[in-house]
């Protein structure tokens, strides 16, 4: 049976390949984008398979109000993938109150209210996916994005508190952790604060440690093959790195950690009295 898919982000990147992937297989999307427009070669392409909408994810109401003329049009809903979200570029001293409130409006609460609303359309039907587009940065954290990171380990954590609240549902969460891919992200999607002179050579050092990790860059066309194993596995995992190099990444910082929390565990025990 054609399933229905619901994502956010789909003018271009992941959210528009993991859409032309599903519509190719003969399933149903309900795309969205901040500017429909972009939608268009979609719509000419796959016709009434394909609803196109417009939606700022960070407006609750209008997240709502689309989740549910995806759900009049298609008659039920079975993969929410949250793809909506962009990358700011600024040391934390630099980052402005606005952009960090925009950054997490978006990469936090966007994903929060779509989560929100397509639950009880998931609940009724006895189960779908939810994906939630994390991100090597979700569980790491690296100089000049850390606001960025912020709001992908939030989504880490209450995703992680989610799959185990809807699992009786028989509704599957993962997040899906890519590292550098070929995507916009650090282009013309991001944003970038006002830069303080005294931050110049961190800065360099940020940027040479950015160019190690992504001395090879994914491609997001390789992805669809993945995303579709995912949401079509009985038992789809709850994290999955996209990439070959998160692994050493995410290796070398657990490791890290451990040994610390180890080394620390005299005053750690002191410190329950």
């Amino acid at each position: 049976m054609a399933r229905t898919w619901f994502i956010t982000g789909t003018s271009r990147g992941f959210g528009r390949e993991w859409a032309e992937a599903a519509l190719d297989r003969g399933d149903r999307v309900a795309a969205t984008a901040r500017d429909v427009a972009s939608l268009g070669e979609l719509t000419a392409k796959y016709g009434d398979r394909v609803l196109a909408l417009a939606l700022d994810v960070t407006d609750k109401a209008a997240v709502s109000a689309a989740l549910a003329q995806a759900y009049e049009k298609f008659g039920r809903l079975d993969v929410i993938v949250n793809n909506a979200g962009y990358g700011q570029f600024g040391m934390i001293e630099e980052i402005s109150e606005q952009e960090a409130r925009e950054q997490f409006e978006t990469n936090v609460f966007g994903a929060l209210w779509v989560t929100q609303a397509a639950l009880p359309y998931l609940r009724e039907s006895g189960g779908g996916n939810i994906i939630q587009v994390s991100s090597i940065g979700g569980i790491s954290a690296f100089a000049n994005i850390g606001i960025y990171n912020a709001s992908k380990w939030a989504l880490e954590g209450f995703s992680q508190a989610l799959a185990q609240e809807v699992a009786l549902f028989g509704v599957k969460v993962t997040l899906v952790e890519p590292g550098g891919f070929s995507t916009d992200w650090g282009g013309s999607s991001a944003k970038h604060a006002t830069q303080l002179p005294a931050y110049e050579k961190v800065r360099e050092i940020a940027a040479e440690g950015r160019k190690k990790r992504v001395s090879d860059p994914g491609d997001p066309t390789a992805t669809r093959s993945a995303i579709l194993k995912i949401v079509d596995a009985e038992n789809p995992p709850l994290r999955i790195f996209f990439g070959s190099a998160p692994i050493g990444i995410a290796t070398a910082d657990y490791e890290s950690r451990l040994a610390e929390w180890r080394e620390w565990q005299p005053v750690s025990i002191e410190a329950q009295g």
